[in-house]
């Protein structure tokens, strides 16, 4: 079977064409302020498009064991060095702890063995990469929207937040150009979705370093750097603003769309 649906792969062109500037991601030009409200205006719009037309509860496409792909290429990080996730790493995640906190009734402090005792939901669905290649694998994991029961989210709550383990560089030509950790968000409609998990598993087996362990998220109906790996803290909060450089994410704030569906 091939990868690319015709609908989806025409999509994924498209997104490549409104917002070519900013693939870069490091381009001085995508994060100039007029660029920038362009780039604004065409995600707005198509985050408009999925929620009316679209549906926010349609469900992406899902394949059979037999469209597995024999390699599934890594996005992203492949190769944490920051010092406490390597320690992690050395004693297989035993001490690591998925905290959430924030626009919470009770933060959470969960280690791993306690996310796989919850609800599992396994999927298996394509990565679509910005950089415009396609990957099919099976994923299990937790539900997101089985942790924000647990955590209870306050009623001013509108967005999640994940911060990973993973620190990057971007050579200092983007706006807080020092090096920080990784992060992305997503809306409370997407993480209420049932596609939406937390996922431990990759093809029947626990995560590795190169795919995110110990844990990622599956946005299945975004891009693949929606998908944040080596997870390390989720945090409720009623806005973007705040965060850095104020577009939601690491890659958004140097240009990429924040809604990034598909």
């Amino acid at each position: 079977m091939s990868l690319e649906h015709p609908r989806r792969r025409d999509l994924l062109w498209a997104f490549a064409a409104t917002s070519g500037l900013a693939l870069s991601g490091c381009d001085r030009v995508a994060v100039a302020p007029r660029i920038r409200s362009v780039l604004n205006a065409a995600s707005g719009f198509t985050y408009k498009i999925q929620r009316l037309l679209i549906g926010a509860h349609r469900l992406a496409p899902e394949y059979s064991e037999a469209d597995i792909s024999p390699a599934f290429r890594p996005n992203g990080s492949i190769d944490p060095q920051d010092e406490d996730y390597l320690k992690l790493v050395g004693n297989h995640f035993v001490d690591w702890r998925l905290k959430v906190h924030g626009l919470v009734e009770h933060e959470l402090s969960l280690s791993l063995e306690q996310l796989r005792s919850l609800p599992t939901r396994t999927q298996i669905t394509r990565h679509d990469c910005v950089e415009g290649w396609s990957c099919i694998a099976k994923w299990s994991g937790v539900p997101l929207s089985e942790i924000l029961l647990h955590a209870g989210v306050r009623p001013a709550a509108r967005f999640a937040i994940f911060h990973c383990a993973d620190t990057l560089d971007d050579g200092g030509e983007s706006p807080g150009s020092e090096n920080i950790r990784y992060y992305e968000s997503i809306d409370l409609i997407d993480a209420a979705h049932p596609q939406t998990i937390l996922a431990y598993d990759m093809n029947g087996t626990p995560l590795t370093v190169r795919h995110g362990a110990p844990l990622r998220l599956r946005v299945e109906r975004q891009l693949g750097y929606k998908m944040a790996k080596y997870i390390m803290r989720i945090e409720l909060v009623q806005g973007l603003s705040g965060l850095h450089g104020g577009q939601g994410g690491y890659w958004e704030d140097r240009g990429y769309e924040w809604y990034a569906g598909i």
